[in-house]
């Protein structure tokens, strides 16, 4: 229907003002909207995982570098420098090669299915889907390492299920799955977490699994420098500071949903304060919720991956107990499950797979309701 009456016959009321369009944002718009959200974790990736390199050098926590630090020596830095520009040039040398190599596999994986299917490419998630997936993969990953999970990530969490819209779980999430489940080493351990060979060091996480809170004070990094993220770890996972940044974007535009985001925060908080009181002996378990907020990928996982609404729940209530599932699965994993250094991922695909039935729950609690309120 155009909204449009034929000549001689009146509109009804109800289709004489304005298009009945509750947004103008578009898939496309809304992809937009994810890569401006996540340039500050970009910014900050590009920084830190130069710094961390330079620093660990500096320290004696790595015993060499590659060839980003020989070119830049080359150009005038010293391998002990930590400056501004260096730090970025060099980080950038990390990050850019893991991107492109991530988007060209995806994109190999799109053309691949197209053709299977004779209809054209759709590159229109492409690029926020190796972003995403770029930034949660630890600087030292090797590249061969980064091609197939970004192969895996667009053939399995998107095309095979028929394209963009038709997934139930996030493809960034699906492709970082793959590797951790198939080459555990590479994302399971502290080792690829400063791309410098040789280093020896323990991210916040897996220091709060070993000594808990005092493990972290001793560490040297304060919850500032968690914050701000100048810390080791994965390339957009480091700072919660710049998820806050992004969410403040997703919010504005309506591209994710405060209820999940709200909904993570009190899971989160709940499980930490419950884990706490219970007492269970590890010293992971005596770290307060807002460490825990900001060590791991926790806000970044919340942020960008939890709220892809095409694998969120739809209903408000689904997203509230969806949110508050994510976070609470968090603190569990981490406590519960010392096999595993981040819990974020399988708490997001769980979250991904219960979607369905937290809406089902919901519409069925609803209609009942209804049901009452007419009798």
């Amino acid at each position: 229907m155009s909204g449009v009456a034929p000549p001689g016959v009146r509109a009804p009321a109800q289709l004489t003002g304005p298009p009945l369009v509750r947004s103008a944002l578009d898939v496309a718009g809304a992809m937009r909207c994810v890569q401006v959200a996540a340039l500050p974790c970009v910014a900050v990736a590009v920084y830190n995982a130069g710094y961390q390199v330079r620093f660990a050098l500096a320290h004696g926590l790595a015993t060499g570098g590659d060839w980003r630090l020989r070119a830049l020596e080359a150009l005038g830095a010293p391998a002990s420098s930590t400056r501004a520009w260096v730090c970025v040039a060099h980080g950038a040398a990390i990050l850019l090669p893991l991107f492109l190599t991530s988007l060209l596999a995806g994109g190999l994986a799109e053309r691949l299915f197209a053709r299977a299917r004779g209809r054209s490419v759709d590159h229109t998630a492409l690029g926020v889907i190796a972003l995403l997936f770029t930034l949660c993969l630890p600087p030292g990953l090797p590249l061969w390492q980064a091609a197939l999970g970004g192969f895996v990530a667009v053939a399995v969490g998107k095309e095979i299920f028929g394209g963009f819209g038709h997934n139930f779980v996030n493809p960034p999430l699906v492709g970082l799955g793959f590797l951790y489940f198939a080459y555990p080493s590479a994302l399971s351990g502290d080792a690829l977490q400063v791309a410098a060979d040789g280093y020896s060091g323990a991210t916040l996480l897996g220091a709060a699994r070993q000594g808990g809170i005092t493990a972290l004070e001793a560490s040297g990094a304060g919850f500032g420098d968690a914050l701000w993220g100048r810390v080791p770890g994965a390339l957009g996972e480091t700072s919660a500071l710049a998820c806050a940044l992004g969410l403040a974007v997703l919010l504005y535009t309506g591209v994710a949903s405060w209820r999940v985001v709200a909904g993570g925060a009190l899971g989160l908080v709940a499980a930490a304060l419950l884990a706490g009181a219970l007492d269970s002996g590890r010293p992971i378990a005596e770290l307060p919720w807002h460490w825990h907020a900001v060590v791991g990928g926790f806000a970044f996982g919340l942020v960008f991956l939890a709220t892809d609404p095409v694998t969120a729940p739809l209903t408000d209530p689904g997203r509230w107990l969806y949110g508050l599932a994510i976070g609470g699965l968090v603190v569990l994993l981490r406590v519960a499950n010392p096999a595993h250094r981040e819990s974020v991922l399988l708490a997001v695909l769980l979250g991904n797979v219960m979607a369905p039935l937290l809406d089902q729950v919901a519409a069925r609690i609803q209609l009942r309701a209804n049901r009452s309120h007419v009798r």
